[in-house]
């Protein structure tokens, strides 16, 4: 290791300014090579730095090569790559973090570039491959003009960071940082949660071009492109229920309450009577699964709050105080209620008619609303309920207002 060493039990010495880490698992083949830029990093640029490699469980020897090639070698006993860059994010003495992996695909000479944006008073410091360059067949077609491009744009879009390259391995962060994003994900989510956190949290980010090289890999790399693609895709939408669910689930609900009231209201001529209890029976639908992506919109967004994963949300949290489980079950039921006696008084005068098939029509058009009445009524206690356990799950952290 180059630059000043950090402090052995010497409380008056300081820590080094700068902590490499990288994640390791089985990278005996290019663990080295890496730590040796590193060291040409720190020794060019005078850096007080220290490195640490996260292992993660190896089995080929690399925490001996780490070791013995001056990098401190850190055990991350939780599988994953967000596990294993926490604990060396969380074992770093210096006040400004570099992660990279460790498989050669990073020239770590070009961290340099990422440290003067937090030197300049950036919180995070992107690497951006396509901002840089990217070598012939370093980077696989799908992951270069689909994967990420997509993943970019629809970080840049919910979460509103300007980066060009969200999944970038190369980046830098003060420790300060990291302390204050509250990291929660262990797998590959991780490179978006630290984005995304950035975002939401009014940090200040910054990029800068780096280069992306073939790995030094004997083997599979560990992303797999499906795999971790939809994993990535899966972390965006879930903090974003806001596109994923709630729009959506509105525009079910009003549609289907279109279709209600034209079947209502519709006229009575041949075949009209049918074609009104259809379209009602359609609305009906749309009502049901919108409003059930409406309540599943709202424990998300809760979720996210109580697990510090999304955005915060103010006006949600203030609602806490008036949306109780007691409100919930009140109105629920009260739909339900209401939708019963529709039902049951419907059923009760075609009784009394001697259930004639001429008054069989007349009755389910009420019919139809009662249930979808009961359906809504039905959901909103279940969701009541759902929405009151995570509220406790809020106040054991300390965070949640009071009054649910």
């Amino acid at each position: 290791m180059c630059g000043p060493q950090p402090h052995n039990g010497d409380v008056s010495a300081p820590g080094p300014e700068i902590s490499f880490v990288l994640p390791c698992l089985n990278e005996a083949r290019t663990i080295e090579a890496c730590i040796r830029e590193i060291q040409a990093c720190i020794a060019l640029h005078s850096l007080s730095a220290e490195i640490l490699v996260a292992d993660n469980g190896s089995s080929d020897g690399s925490q001996q090569l780490a070791a013995a090639a001056g990098a401190r070698v850190v055990h991350a006993s939780e599988r994953g790559y967000g596990a294993a860059l926490m604990a060396g994010f969380d074992a770093a003495q210096g006040k400004y973090l570099v992660m990279g992996d460790a498989d050669l695909s990073y020239d770590f000479r070009e961290a340099q570039r990422l440290i003067e944006k937090l030197r300049a008073g950036a919180d995070l410091a992107m690497g951006s491959r396509f901002a840089g360059r990217i070598e012939p067949g370093a980077m696989p077609f799908l992951h270069r003009y689909l994967g990420n491009p997509v993943l970019s744009f629809l970080g840049r879009r919910i979460f509103r960071v300007q980066v060009s390259d969200f999944h970038c391995g190369l980046r830098a962060l003060t420790k300060d940082a990291y302390q204050a994003m509250r990291l929660r994900t262990t797998g590959m989510e991780f490179a978006s949660e630290i984005v995304v956190k950035a975002g939401v949290r009014r940090m200040r980010v910054a990029e800068a071009p780096v280069t992306l090289r073939r790995d030094g890999r004997d083997r599979p790399p560990h992303l797999q492109t499906w795999r971790d693609g939809w994993r990535h895709l899966r972390f965006l939408l879930t903090l974003s229920p806001r596109w994923t669910l709630m729009f959506p689930g509105a525009l079910l609900t009003a549609l289907g309450v279109v279709l209600m009231l034209v079947g209502w209201f519709g006229d009575g001529g041949p075949g009209g009577v049918a074609r009104a209890v259809n379209r009602m029976l359609i609305g009906s639908l749309l009502v049901t699964v919108g409003y059930g992506a409406i309540t599943t919109a709202f424990a998300m967004r809760i979720f996210a709050l109580v697990e510090e994963l999304g955005p915060p949300a103010p006006r949600l949290e203030r609602s806490f105080a008036f949306l109780t489980l007691e409100r919930g079950i009140t109105v629920g039921a009260l739909a339900a209620l209401v939708g019963g006696a529709l039902i049951v008084g419907q059923m009760w005068a075609w009784s009394s008619s001697g259930w004639s098939p001429a008054g069989g029509p007349a009755v389910l058009r009420p019919t139809v609303v009662g249930a979808t009445l009961v359906a809504v009524g039905v959901q909103t206690v279940l969701a009541s309920f759902v929405y009151s356990m995570l509220g406790i799950r809020r106040r054991d952290t300390g965070t949640a207002p009071s009054g649910r």
